[in-house]
């Protein structure tokens, strides 16, 4: 996901010491649990502590990049992961996920309190932990100082007042960055949405690789993008970014110093799935357990700035406040998704970086 790497740090979290040996045949189960994800990964230790204390396994965590070099690796490790419970496959990378078989099916205790709508497989191997609209968002401050309205629509971003203003994540690494470029599907048709990406690129798109980069180096409205001197406001983030610049601004503003295009959003939903050839399936299987409790699910807003999919969960006040409400994002049936989303990453490389 996206937001929360900007408090989260990159590479291997351990929150607790591994267990004794596992090569040996009569080696008591381990009491480690691996949770496999992309970088934007984020829960407090407290949270952490209350699911080991209520079932004896430990946490650690093993951050895999973008969310889709994340599933890559999965796939190209499958049968062997990295860890027990992959976190993170969203429902425009999940067909991949999948039908390269790197799931087993688990039904998740409490899973009646999310929205049927949110489970996608029927097999259950998959779990709907949270969601989110990718949209773009914009620095205020920048519009405000060229006194100039920020783009709010797809059609919007192709004009020539903003020109050489946004930066997108490419959407064969990037989760936000597919979303995009489905959103723009979801607005233009099969056919349109290529006519679309042309006026984008001859409007001086910038394409980077991860949201990272875009977020925390190129976009002028970030905290990170300050300090990296990053020269684009426009950005391909999510709609409850802007309570991240509120929460780790020192000292907090009255508003959000970035704002959100709402008419460019494209809703996403992140799973988590237990990993087959998990070497410790039963605490994989209390993870996912966890993952949608209300415990955790009240955790996670301000931990990785998305919306709780369970039904009993409560947002905090400054994610209210600040975080946008998205009415009628795009949105795509997961079967289309499933036969378009290679041919349409493939026609997007060779049209927007040839």
């Amino acid at each position: 996901m996206g937001a929360a790497a900007i408090a989260a740090a990159l590479g291997v979290t351990t929150l607790a010491a591994c267990g004794g040996s596992e090569d040996k045949a009569d080696a008591p189960a381990p009491k480690t649990v691996t949770l496999v994800s992309h970088d934007s990964f984020n829960a407090s230790k407290e949270v952490l502590a209350e699911f080991t204390k209520q079932t004896g396994f430990t946490v650690k965590v093993l951050k895999s990049g973008d969310a889709g070099e994340a599933v890559n690796k999965e796939i190209l490790t499958k049968g062997s992961p990295q860890g027990d419970v992959f976190f993170g496959v969203d429902n425009t990378l999940l067909s991949r996920a999948l039908d390269n078989g790197i799931f087993v099916p688990y039904e998740a205790k409490g899973l009646d309190r999310t929205p049927a709508e949110l489970q996608l497989d029927k097999e259950h191997r998959v779990t709907p932990i949270d969601t989110g609209d990718i949209c773009v968002n914009y620095d205020k401050k920048y519009f405000a100082d060229k006194k100039l309205a920020p783009p709010q629509t797809f059609e919007d971003l192709t004009k020539a007042e903003y020109r050489n203003l946004l930066v997108v994540e490419n959407p064969e690494r990037s989760s936000p960055g597919l979303g995009f470029l489905l959103g723009t599907a979801a607005q233009y048709g099969d056919e349109g949405w290529q006519d679309y990406w042309k006026k984008l690129k001859a409007n001086g798109v910038k394409t980077v690789d991860s949201w990272e980069l875009a977020y925390n180096q190129e976009f002028s409205g970030s905290a990170g993008g300050k300090k990296a001197k990053g020269d684009r406001p426009l950005v391909v983030s999510y709609a409850s970014s802007p309570p991240v610049e509120v929460l780790y601004s020192e000292p907090q503003p009255k508003d959000a110093p970035t704002g959100v295009s709402t008419g460019t959003c494209f809703r996403q939903t992140e799973f988590a799935g237990l990993l087959n050839g998990a070497k410790n399936p039963e605490g994989g299987k209390a993870l996912i357990d966890f993952l949608i409790s209300k415990k955790f699910q009240d955790d996670m807003p301000l931990q990785m700035f998305v919306n709780p999919v369970a039904k009993d969960a409560t947002l905090p006040e400054l994610f209210t406040k600040h975080g946008v409400v998205i009415d009628k994002p795009q949105t795509m049936a997961p079967e289309k998704i499933a036969e378009k989303r290679d041919q349409w990453i493939q026609q997007w490389s060779s049209l927007v970086l040839k």
